[in-house]
């Protein structure tokens, strides 16, 4: 009872240069300031109003606040230092008036301190931000004070304290210059960083970054360093987005030429680059914008008026049938026997093969493509279908529109890139005409399996289905290149596919009995399984998790993370800043929240930090609203759909009410089905009835006897 009483003190070491450290008990309930006051009066310090608080972490120098001193916890280091306000001050004395050394050391501490929006503040009110902007502009500075001064920027902007467009052409000019000349790896990632947010946040500065960075100066940049190499792709990604579609299209075949190809699968790909997590979401992004290309083609309709169209479909013809003598002239019959050797569904105007959207003219794009750059392979295909009896030809067409549906879907074409996905698939930045290249590998695939399944016309959606799920589980490798994908697509061979689903069909519930003895016993484990996913979700949350930080503007800030896990003992919840690769323990993350303090669970579009959002992530997004601590709420975004779920059992779990995520279900009837199969395994070979039998009627009376003989 009395640890419960003083909780609010916590025990901790305060330091400050030249003076001895002092061990004293902080008191959550005191004013900072009359804190502050006590440390200023031992060490005999006049004007206390002129010092604070500081963290003294090697991830953590933020001033201590109202609003984070609860980050406190009993072994904390603090130190006393200045102010933010007169730190600031003397910063901006020594940047406009000290020597060239004093400027130096100046810049370097405000690169480090400016990630704290406490003293962000103090500095951007006393115009320290517009000196550094006139300072970026006139080029003052080169070397390791360049550097600083443009990490400063950058991390004073981060808080979102002033717009973007506060920027005008001299600075941008600046900037730009410093991309396309060779400078030092720490100038060249910030000037990367500061492009890459004019043309996200600024609604004039797209055009000019856009004249002054021409997408081939960015090749030398990835082949730097990775965090360079990672700003680079960040940059030509707002770039991409941000262009309209015509230019889109000019970067996109730039892009996917040989020499930047060559570049991205020599020094990001293959160096292991592509291993951190934030690399590894941008050439998601960068995959999945240049994907969005093929989305007009996937959402057009072809009309009588499409004379190149219907030409596409006319070579299709030729090249299949008239490769021994193309100007031979047939008659219109030939023709229509021809489009139905072809496999279209409507052989007398095959043009309404491709008026469904998705796939639309993209089908048409690709089938074309086939068959002028592997014409031996697409005439082989289409020439050993029209010799087999018409009931098992598999219709080229027709598969083919399915097919690129199949991948539209699998590829997702033609969606916005997620703010939390980091999946990309390798094989893609291998080929100028990547997309046509996958489909080329399937329409053989598709064949094939047509074949091994002896399909008939009828069992075309079955043909479908198979493929469908031999491509998805080759993607899931993430094969580094077309022919890897063409070697496992062969290894998935409709025998392989379907021993495949029938091991996961053994593997989860197999049979769904309404039997009332199967019923019952569902019921009678059903809390002992409850339990058990209970205990599960609990262990998840005491292993932690990684969570991507955001601004205030609800972006994600690259490279910044923060880590959350629960006590053992299931009482506190700890938490504070890390790397995008460290699990840290519950003793070296520095802010804890106990769970006692929990009012409610909020999760998506109702969370504090996301009001308003329309982004992405709002979906993964959860808040635990608090009561009794100065904090209102913590505020997350959940890695992934996975994570967002484990999250939210664990919390209710917390709180005692029920878990309500798709996951428990799933992972309810999972348990149920193996539970029940254990127990019913004396009863294997019997049938079990669908009611229990009928109890027999009492006999006349109870007067049992032994017969001894």
């Amino acid at each position: 009872m009395p640890a419960m009483k003083d909780s609010y003190i916590v025990k901790i070491a305060v330091e400050m240069t030249d003076q001895v450290a002092q061990l004293i008990e902080f008191n959550q309930k005191q004013p900072l300031a009359a804190i502050i006051q006590e440390l200023c009066n031992v060490w005999n310090l006049t004007d206390p109003e002129q010092y604070s608080l500081q963290f003294d972490d090697c991830n953590n120098n933020n001033y201590v606040t109202e609003k984070n001193r609860n980050e406190i916890k009993n072994g904390s280091v603090l130190r006393l230092n200045f102010s933010p306000s007169k730190t600031a001050q003397d910063i901006l004395q020594k940047l406009n008036g000290g020597s060239l050394e004093e400027k130096a050391g100046a810049m370097a501490k405000l690169s480090v301190l400016s990630a704290d929006m406490t003293f962000a503040l103090e500095f951007i009110n006393k115009q320290g931000l517009t000196l550094i902007i006139k300072q970026i502009e006139k080029g003052n500075g080169k070397g390791e004070l360049l550097a600083h001064t443009l990490s400063s920027f950058v991390e004073l902007m981060e808080h979102g304290i002033v717009s973007w467009d506060i920027l005008n052409g001299e600075f941008i000019s600046r900037v730009a210059h410093l991309i396309n000349t060779q400078h030092d790896s720490q100038i060249t990632q910030a000037a990367l960083s500061i492009l890459e947010n004019v043309i996200l946040n600024s609604t004039e500065g797209y055009g000019q970054v856009e004249r002054e960075i021409p997408i081939g100066s960015l090749l030398v940049h990835l082949q730097s360093t990775s965090v360079v190499q990672q700003n680079a792709v960040a940059l030509i990604n707002a770039l991409l987005h941000r262009a309209d579609l015509a230019k889109r299209r000019s970067l996109a075949q730039t892009l996917t030429s040989k020499q930047f190809r060559t570049v991205i699968q020599n020094h990001i790909l293959q160096t292991g680059a592509s291993s951190g997590a934030e690399m590894a979401h941008q050439l998601y992004v960068l995959q999945t914008l240049m994907f969005g290309l093929l989305e007009q083609r996937m959402l057009t309709k072809m009309d009588q008026q499409d004379q190149d169209g219907h030409d596409k479909i006319k070579e299709l013809r030729r090249i299949a049938f008239d490769s021994e003598g193309a100007g031979s002239l047939r008659a219109t019959q030939a023709h229509t026997r021809d489009y139905k050797k072809l496999g279209f569904k409507n052989d007398i105007n095959p043009a309404l093969d491709f008026t469904e959207t998705p796939p639309g003219l993209l089908a048409l794009d690709c089938m074309i493509y086939f068959a002028r750059n592997h014409s031996e392979s697409y005439t082989k295909l289409v020439l050993e279908n029209s010799c087999r009896a018409d009931e098992h030809e598999c219709p080229f067409g027709r598969a083919s529109v399915e097919l690129v549906r199949i991948l539209c879907e699998l590829l997702k074409i033609g969606e916005a890139p997620s703010e939390q996905c980091d999946t990309y698939q390798p094989l893609f930045f291998t080929h100028d005409h990547p997309f046509e290249e996958c489909y080329c590998i399937c329409i053989v695939l598709l064949n094939k399996t047509w074949k091994e399944m002896r399909a008939t016309a009828e069992d075309f959606g079955k043909v479908a289905s198979v493929v469908r799920e031999q491509i998805s589980r080759a993607l899931d490798v993430s094969p580094a290149s077309l022919d890897q994908l063409k070697t496992k697509l062969q290894s998935l061979t409709y025998s392989e596919i379907t021993q495949l689903w029938q091991l996961e069909r053994n593997s989860r519930e197999e049979w769904e009995s309404h039997a009332r003895p199967v019923v019952e016993l569902r019921e009678l484990i059903t809390p002992e399984i409850m339990g058990l996913i209970k205990q599960q979700r609990l262990a998840f949350l005491v292993e932690g998790t990684r969570f991507t930080k955001y601004s205030p503007r609800g972006q994600r800030i690259k490279d910044k993370f923060w880590f959350m896990r629960l006590s053992p003992n299931h009482k506190v919840l700890h938490y504070g800043e890390c790397d995008e690769k460290s699990a840290p323990t519950t003793e070296e993350l520095p802010a804890k929240l106990a769970v006692s303090d929990i009012k409610a669970l909020v999760v998506g579009k109702e969370c504090p930090h996301m009001r308003g959002r329309k982004a992405s992530h709002t979906q993964l997004a959860f808040s635990l609203a608090l009561e009794g601590v100065d904090l209102q709420s913590l505020d997350c975004v959940a890695p992934d759909e996975l994570g967002l779920a484990y999250w939210t059992d664990g919390i209710n779990a917390l709180l005692g009410q029920k878990m309500t995520s798709k996951e428990t279900e799933k992972d309810l009837d999972t348990l149920l089905s193996m539970e029940i199969k254990l127990r019913l395994l004396d009863a294997e070979g019997v049938a079990i009835p669908q009611d229990p039998p009928p109890i027999p009627p009492d006999p006349p009376h109870y007067h049992f006897c032994y017969d001894l003989k």
